[in-house]
């Protein structure tokens, strides 16, 4: 048996500093929802500067829920407590195994499909493999990638897929473990009730919702393990702080708006840190304020457990959680 262990690097930073570290992704987001042949005028999204992103961006009804994508997908990326901790019990659920959490952006209905295909291809190996939950062999991942890509605008494509991932199409994030490079086929939803069932997907990460349990469960009827994030004074508040500071960055045509759109002064810092920055490339941006964001938050390594250890102990409160080396049904 096997204990996993997360230590935490860094102090979680003030309001400022979590900001910035979550406005990054959500930049991203909203550059690659603009239409290809819309930035091709002004030379791709690498040459779109800040000042433009208002210009080129409509706002619609799909922006909070793409930036919420690219948001979970760089809080695990950047080892951010409030999100990785979540990601992993559910990981634990699967019977995932190995310990260095990673994530592999693909929505490929966003502008930019092909580029998250070759970052995919990139991270993959020929031996990754997914975990389906479904009886029979792992497949691997990697050689379907490009018929998963084109399976989102051509439903004909869909039955060239085998039908234990037929429907990971939909998937949003493939999350695994580095180390042992295996995956699951997960789902990114800004609204609980979107959340749906679909060959191949394992996870599915929501918003907390009120009223409702916020434990990390196996919703049997969908097969899809439920990570609900945190709202109160943890991710999902932190999410949403950010996204009105965009909201409101954009509608003032990248300038600070006015304190009356954004009152505390938490949220005009950070609008400032993108108006010194309004003459630049927003990928540019994007990497210069990293440093302004906070750090990796958390280590994970693993151990065998000694036996003393596996017998409990009244006098301390050790918690040990099994990693089963065992298949069945549910971790294939």
């Amino acid at each position: 048996m096997r204990i996993q262990e997360q230590r935490q690097l860094h102090p979680v930073g003030d309001e400022v500093l979590a900001l910035t570290a979550v406005i990054r992704p959500m930049l991203k987001g909203v550059l690659y929802a603009i239409k290809a042949d819309v930035v091709r005028e002004v030379g791709g999204y690498e040459n779109v500067k800040l000042m433009m992103l208002p210009r080129l961006h409509r706002p619609g009804d799909g922006d909070c829920g793409i930036c919420f994508e690219y948001a979970v997908h760089d809080a695990v990326s950047r080892n951010d407590a409030h999100v990785l901790e979540r990601v992993e019990d559910a990981a634990r659920i699967c019977r995932l195994p190995g310990t260095q959490l990673r994530s592999i952006l693909f929505g490929v209905e966003k502008s930019g499909a092909q580029q998250l295909v070759d970052t995919a291809n990139a991270v993959l190996t020929d031996d990754s493999q997914l975990l389906q939950g479904t009886p029979g062999r792992p497949v691997k991942l990697r050689r379907y990638l490009n018929v998963l890509a084109a399976a989102f605008r051509k439903p004909q494509t869909r039955p060239a897929l085998p039908f234990s991932i037929r429907g990971l199409w939909k998937a949003d994030l493939f999350l695994g473990h580095s180390d042992s490079d295996r995956w699951l086929g997960t789902t990114v939803k800004i609204n609980p009730s979107h959340l749906e069932t679909a060959a191949g997907l394992r996870i599915g990460i929501v918003p907390t919702r009120q009223g409702r349990s916020d434990r990390v469960y196996h919703d049997e009827a969908k097969n899809l393990v439920v990570c609900p994030l945190l709202h109160d004074a943890d991710f999902m508040q932190i999410f949403y702080e950010g996204f009105r500071v965009i909201q409101a960055f954009l509608a003032a045509d990248a300038h600070v708006p006015p304190e009356i759109d954004l009152p505390r002064p938490a949220d005009r810092e950070v609008a400032r840190i993108l108006e010194e920055r309004r003459d630049f490339k927003v990928l540019e941006v994007i990497d210069a304020i990293a440093k302004f964001g906070q750090p990796e938050l958390l280590e994970t390594s693993e151990r065998e457990a000694e036996a003393q250890a596996l017998m409990g102990n009244p006098q301390t409160d050790l918690v040990v959680a099994p990693i089963s080396k065992q298949p069945d049904l549910f971790s294939r």
